[in-house]
């Protein structure tokens, strides 16, 4: 599989899971036009832009049109790649009925369609093995440090996003990807330190 070193946009999930296997890269989803009011997600586009670069990989129906140029309005351009798959009639297998323009979208492509959508974007390929992630964060970080698998671990990770200002909505793995790029283990273990302290009570009580 190919590893791109660039964080990658498409609109849903559907492509997202058609994307990753093709690809080992960051990809994040817009949730269609949910992105024109999601404050959060644009501001972690924006920082990951900086960080990576960001790849826009938008369905070629007019939505996905409007969602790109959205996305290069709210990016610095030099940090944007655009990759374009072709306008193919079709239907997926999971719709019961074609899209609205009667295209394939993101989730219809083959994946050499795919690769050279990137390619021809400029994609980075790490064809040397490197991980395209900067970070060394793992599964089994997440669950030492109970961002996974505990009880308290969806209200800590809700907490944390809000103090690196992400999205509430991330999976688990969205989220180890995205901490990988933005933090280390040694400052994440600080920056949840620092959460407890804040949220812990008040014991000092006034002794008349």
């Amino acid at each position: 599989m190919k590893q791109v070193k660039e964080v990658i946009v498409v609109e849903g999930r559907y492509d997202k899971n058609t994307l990753s296997q093709v690809v080992d890269a960051t990809i994040l989803c817009t949730d269609g036009f949910g992105i024109f009011k999601n404050r959060a997600l644009q501001a972690t586009l924006r920082d990951l832009a900086r960080r990576r670069g960001l790849i826009i990989l938008t369905d070629a129906d007019g939505a996905g049109g409007v969602i790109r140029g959205f996305l290069n309005g709210i990016v610095e351009p030099q940090y944007i790649k655009n990759a374009y798959i072709p306008a193919l009639p079709g239907r997926e297998k999971r719709k019961s009925a074609p899209s609205k323009e009667g295209t394939l979208g993101v989730e219809g492509m083959r994946p050499e369609t795919l690769l050279n959508a990137l390619r021809n974007a400029g994609a980075t390929f790490l064809d040397g093995g490197a991980s395209p992630r900067c970070g060394t964060l793992t599964a089994a970080d997440l669950y030492q440090l109970g961002l996974s698998g505990k009880p308290e671990s969806a209200a800590r990770r809700r907490a944390l996003q809000s103090r690196l200002s992400l999205p509430p909505n991330l999976s688990s793995r969205q989220l180890l990807q995205v901490l990988n790029i933005v933090t280390t283990r040694p400052e994440l273990e600080a920056l949840l330190a620092e959460g407890q302290s804040a949220d812990a009570p008040d014991t000092d009580t006034d002794s008349r």
